[in-house]
């Protein structure tokens, strides 16, 4: 809370001395709701507002800068007014959601002298604000998703966002995900942006140039084997340095009692119900991963899932004809460690405590139980190996 404190009082662009020191806060309605997807199918409409086709117009203001010198000077008002306030938010849900696409940001938004910092990266000019953004898009092909945006200062916007790339100058490809905060200064003058701090959730040291922020950055080069087929359609909320918060869109499974969180005790049963042992005799494609729930706070009562195509429902699949069942699991908010290796029994239950236990010290509601997730088959050589510890959230709240 301090670094954010001691960045945000470098970025407040205060009129002349003489203003009242009385700021206008305006809470405005959360972005609305997005549908959430993987990290390997991304949709572009889940930017909490749509723009227009041809992008963003740049916001202009309700008064020019010296009605607004003269409104400060009278009416003892200091900040922007509720209107350019309003305005300029609005722009943002609009502009946004082009950061990386053929459209792109609208530069007249933005003074020549806009000051860009993140923790590994600065710029001084508009000229390398855009070349920041291009060289982001040629090397990582990101993918944006703006979820609030609203004034948190006399002349200072926040919004909240989630950054997913994918690194394409290695061969494994690597997925990169960065959420945070971004501090958009304006200019009182012009009502221009002129400086953009982003803060990552991942890290404790967001001050230029932050060594952890650069760590950060190569410990997600690491090789994690995901196999190219379907899985549950995720929306990451955000990355901290220990856990990713998910949102899931429900799915359906195909479902089996199960001995223990890494066993394959009814693996069969459910596998053969994919496989063809059904009442149609339907063959139905393999997806990822392989889900082991406990649903109990001692983690042994435990059944194995295998998810089945996003394309299905409950009416269209053929009935089984084993020892199993089939259900649709709602969507909702999970927190998610994920680790690497062959996932014993021992390993996973010390996940399990760890997370829950970092869930617990940052003020979150943990749900009892978990779910194991295993997306390798095991002939996959154990260190690109995913797995991961998931545990349900009650009463999450993204905040700015």
């Amino acid at each position: 809370m301090a670094t954010t404190t001691s960045l945000r009082s470098r970025l407040l662009i205060l009129p002349s001395p003489a203003a009242s020191p009385t700021a206008v806060y305006l809470r405005l309605r959360p972005c609305a709701a997005a549908l959430p997807s993987s990290s390997r199918k991304r949709n572009p409409c889940l930017a909490a507002r749509a723009a227009p086709p041809g992008g963003a117009v740049a916001p202009a203001s309700s008064s020019t800068p010296a009605a607004a010198a003269e409104k400060d000077e009278k009416g003892g008002v200091e900040g922007l007014s509720a209107a350019d306030a309003e305005r300029l938010c609005e722009f943002l849900r609009a502009d946004l959601p082009h950061l990386f696409d053929d459209v792109g940001i609208d530069r007249s938004a933005y003074d020549d002298r806009v000051r860009f910092r993140d923790p590994i990266t600065r710029h001084d000019t508009i000229i390398g604000y855009l070349f920041n953004i291009r060289l982001l898009k040629l090397i990582f092909r990101p993918d944006f998703y703006l979820h609030d945006v609203k004034q948190t200062g006399p002349y200072e916007l926040t919004t909240r966002w989630t950054m997913v790339m994918k690194f394409m100058l290695l061969p494994w490809k690597p997925e990169l995900v960065f959420t945070g905060l971004s501090i958009m200064g304006v200019n009182p003058q012009n009502l221009k942006f002129n400086s953009h701090v982003d803060l990552w959730d991942s890290i404790q040291n967001n001050e230029y140039f932050s060594f952890e922020g650069l760590m950060d950055v190569f410990k997600q080069l690491r090789i994690y084997k995901t196999p190219n087929i379907e899985t549950p359609n995720y929306l990451i909320l955000k990355r901290t340095a220990h856990y990713e918060v998910r949102s899931y869109e429900p799915f359906l499974i195909v479902e089996a009692k199960g001995d223990k969180l890494t066993g394959s005790s009814g693996f069969n049963n459910v596998t053969g119900y994919i496989f063809g042992k059904n009442a149609s005799s339907e063959k139905i494609p393999m997806t990822t991963p392989v889900f082991t729930q406990a649903s109990d706070d001692t983690l042994s009562d435990v059944s194995i899932q295998i998810v089945l195509p996003m394309n299905k429902d409950l009416n269209s699949l053929p009935a089984p004809n084993t020892e199993v069942t089939l259900r649709k699991v709602e969507g909702g908010i999970a927190a998610v460690k994920k680790f690497s290796g062959r996932p014993k029994e021992e390993i996973v239950l010390q996940k399990e405590k760890d997370l829950r236990s970092q869930l617990l010290k940052d003020g979150l509601k943990p749900q009892q139980g978990c779910l194991l997730a295993r997306y390798n088959d095991p002939r996959t050589k154990s260190f690109v190996m995913r797995n991961e510890v998931l545990i349900r959230l009650n009463d999450f709240t993204l905040e700015l």
